[in-house]
């Protein structure tokens, strides 16, 4: 059953909004982030201090998309407030591993005694901070500082051995908190 579905969200105190072919633009100060609509069925328009998304005949999926849009946006407000801040740190059993970030790239040395360097892309827009064993992985866009956590752990994924053993590698050790 086709149905027409709106969804209105407050848009803020002090952030601008703005819209072009299907991209939303948010911004606060000197922080911006943007959000792409790629359902074409889905438009989005601003109107007296709300954003507001509709579909004319949709059906559960563009309704499930739209939810998920408010959902992003709600989490784009917050971070154009604060950063969202992942703690991580790097546990080794057997060999003493090391870090460094060169560019955009987390190189992890020795790791299980390794001779070649394994690396982590670093997302642009994302700030690593090495405090010996401790990663401080911090941005104002959510996905793209989930993004980079999830870079870093899954380089250190340990293959082909027991995991019980050797439980090295860097793990998350606390999550941002989020404003809904």
């Amino acid at each position: 059953m086709k149905i027409k579905m709106h969804e209105a969200l407050e848009i803020p105190e002090g952030v601008n909004c703005s819209i072009s072919n299907n991209v939303l633009n948010f911004s606060k100060g000197s922080i911006n982030l943007i959000r792409i609509i790629s359902d074409p069925t889905i438009t989005a328009k601003v109107n007296n201090g709300e954003l507001v998304f509709e579909c004319n005949k949709g059906n559960r999926n563009q309704h499930k998309t739209i939810k998920s849009l408010v959902a992003h946006i709600k989490n784009i407000f917050s971070g154009l407030d604060e950063k969202f801040v992942y703690h991580l740190e790097a546990c080794n059993v057997h060999f003493p591993m090391t870090l460094k970030i060169e560019g955009n790239k987390l190189i992890i040395n020795n790791f299980l005694g390794e001779k070649t360097s394994r690396s982590a892309n670093i997302l642009p827009g994302v700030e690593v901070d090495l405090k010996g064993q401790k990663i401080t992985v911090s941005s104002h866009d959510f996905e793209l500082a989930g993004q980079t956590v999830a870079n870093i752990e899954k380089a250190t994924k340990v293959r082909n051995r027991d995991r019980r053993i050797f439980q090295d590698g860097i793990y998350l050790t606390q999550r941002p908190r989020r404003k809904m």
